[in-house]
């Protein structure tokens, strides 16, 4: 696609903002039939769903946030002059055409594109089925803002695949892709990961850990475990396990505190043996395999450790590498808890529930990405373009 001047990627998007409050009623109306088929059992996957006034008013403000920021394409990044009188410029480009594959939130609909638009880069859609009605008008509000200004409806399309097509789709693709993003559960991951011939950057599930240290301030503990687990149960930012150190003092109080407050807000709470001893009405952990579970439900595992280390070692062998807390009054344990576990947020004395583009100055996101490469964390406006090697020269050639 060709680079287009930043004064009409922001007519197309302010245009947008027009068309998303003018239809809102019918972006409403198309995600009540969505909502109407779906399976409530799956609360988190609902809530992801849902679209009302909020939610659009939450769309129109994020494409103006990226309206007005700045232009990420063709920015110098560095400028070198060498003995030889070559001038070697490395500047930003955008990736080309990508692909991300999502269930379930329309809003990344918007988010997606927005992002993917701004940057110069044409981006494919393939939204869930259960949200094809809310996608479909979306998509039609996009149409309308590039062709208002002279562009091509292919900057920005739904893909409307089955997953049978889909997996074909990776493996032989009928256009170029040069960059996948799969938002979801390990499955889609590694179905993505399994078929596509192109990069793909993960943006990896939750599982996300918090550490209460024995220099812990508990009152600080208990609101930050509460806000990080009821927050928001669908956010892959929820957390799903807390360690704590068995040294804590008043240990076996705070923990029967701790439940009463989690029980407050109808949380399943699970224990490991240990804490069993002393919660010892609580389910105790029967598969292995839990460690690992991303919960995205009103549940939390409760277990206990006997050291940073320990919680470090456990918290690296088993979380999504997404977030991570500690909870202690010691600035150098917390140091090295974040400089030792491997995730792309960590945190201090904070909820995990930050970590979120918006919440993180980043503005709109296109995931939260688990990778290291080309960027971890939250994928903003800036993090949609690759770099490229301007080389000026007068008839040099290499001796």
């Amino acid at each position: 696609m060709k680079l287009l001047h930043t004064d009409i990627k922001n007519k197309v998007l302010q245009s947008m903002i027009e068309i998303l409050d003018r239809e809102r009623t019918n972006i409403i109306d198309a995600n009540k039939k969505d909502l109407e088929a779906f399976n409530r059992d799956d609360q988190a996957l609902y809530d992801r769903l849902v679209v009302n006034n909020k939610k659009v008013d939450e769309m129109i403000a994020a494409v103006d946030a990226v309206m007005h920021q700045e232009d990420p394409v063709s920015q110098e990044i560095s400028n070198l002059t060498l003995k030889n009188g070559l001038n070697i410029v490395n500047t930003t480009a955008p990736f080309g055409t990508i692909l991300i594959i999502y269930e379930s939130r329309p809003d990344v609909t918007i988010e997606a594109a927005v992002l993917a638009f701004k940057a110069n880069n044409k981006i494919l859609l393939k939204g869930g089925k259960e949200a094809l009605n809310s996608n479909l008008i979306l998509e039609q509000c996009w149409h309308e803002a590039l062709e208002t200004h002279g562009l091509s409806k292919d900057w920005i399309k739904l893909l409307h695949l089955q997953r049978e097509e889909t997996q074909e789709f990776l493996k032989n693709p009928t256009e170029p892709l040069d960059l996948i993003v799969p938002r979801g559960g390990e499955r889609l991951i590694n179905f993505v990961k399994t078929h596509a011939t192109c990069a793909v950057l993960v943006s990896g599930r939750g599982n996300n850990f918090l550490y209460v240290s024995e220099h812990a301030d508990w009152a600080k503990a208990v609101n930050v475990i509460i806000n990080a687990k009821t927050d928001k149960i669908s956010g892959c930012n929820a957390l799903d396990k807390v360690l704590i150190n068995k040294n804590l003092p008043e240990y076996q109080t705070k923990l029967k505190m701790l439940q009463e407050k989690l029980e407050q807000h109808k949380v399943e709470i699970i224990v490991d043996d240990k804490v069993s001893g002393i919660l010892s009405q609580k389910e105790t952990i029967q598969d292995a395999g839990i460690w690992y579970e991303e919960f995205l439900a009103l549940k939390l595992l409760i277990a206990e450790v006997e050291s940073l280390d320990e919680a470090v070692s456990t918290i690296n062998k088993y979380s999504g590498k997404h977030s991570a807390a500690i909870i202690t009054e010691d600035k150098a344990e917390a140091m090295t808890f974040m400089q030792q576990v491997d995730s792309a947020a960590v945190y201090h004395n904070a909820s995990t529930r930050f970590t979120d583009g918006g919440q993180m100055g980043v503005g709109a996101e296109l995931a939260i990405s688990t990778d290291k490469l080309h960027h971890r964390g939250p994928l903003g406006l800036n993090q949609l373009v690759t770099n490229k090697y301007y080389v000026y020269g007068d008839g040099q050639v290499r001796v």
